[in-house]
């Protein structure tokens, strides 16, 4: 039995944060969110007036900034040189910007040398878009989260909606695909699938199911 490390990767909308937060807690593991460390970035830019399409300010950006996602009763917080910005983060404005910060290699690069930092203990949960396939390739289970793309922009829809965002679902249903092509087609660490990920669609399945589902698989591989 050991404390493992559970990588969870998969396009936007396939309820990976909500999916692996739910499964760190079935397990007793950390929550490790690293679209969060991309979202504390563009968050940064955008307040100090950096352009999305400046690759080298971008980097310089990450490079300089300290970003911790620290554990608490309330859940996950995420600190920007130790500055709470768990809320500011989550707006759709920040979502759009770090998906194009994302595709900057000098950020992705330094971001994952931080990401495996936080998780080298094991005992983690992490999700994102390239943690089977570059964070941790020899994490103890990974997992390929999808669903189809109408189910995935539905609930970016109800997200959008959550946060007191109108948003119309074809809109939005082009944001989802122009995001999957973005992600798949970028040149540094690509969404793509681990070879040895399994493969769990949920498009008719709610965030318990699957987690539960996860936890178990994870539990099945011996995960402590």
């Amino acid at each position: 039995m050991a404390r493992m490390i559970v990588a969870i990767d998969g396009p936007v909308g396939s309820g990976k944060s909500t999916v692996a937060r739910r499964t760190a807690e079935l397990l007793a593991y950390t929550y490790l969110d690293s679209g969060a460390m991309y979202r504390a970035v563009a968050w940064k830019a955008l307040r100090d007036g950096v352009a999305l399409d400046s690759p080298g300010h971008l980097e310089e950006i990450a490079r300089k900034t300290r970003i911790d996602l620290v554990r608490s009763p309330g859940g996950l917080r995420v600190l920007a040189d130790g500055e709470d910005v768990s809320e500011r983060i989550r707006s759709v404005t920040i979502s759009r910007a770090a998906s194009r910060v994302a595709v900057a290699p000098g950020v992705r690069t330094h971001l994952v040398e931080e990401q495996r930092r936080a998780g080298a203990a094991g005992g983690v949960v992490m999700e994102g878009r390239d943690i089977g396939t570059v964070v941790f390739p020899h994490a103890g289970l990974k997992i390929y989260l999808d669903a189809s793309v109408e189910v995935r922009a539905e609930r970016r829809r109800r997200e959008h909606q959550a946060k007191g965002e109108t948003s119309d679902f074809a809109r939005v249903l082009d944001e989802v695909r122009e995001r999957d092509r973005r992600d798949r087609e970028r040149l540094v660490s690509p969404l793509e699938r681990a070879h040895d990920a399994v493969l769990v669609d949920n498009t008719a399945m709610d965030a318990e199911e699957t987690a539960r589902l996860i936890a178990l698989l994870a539990r099945e591989r011996g995960a402590e």
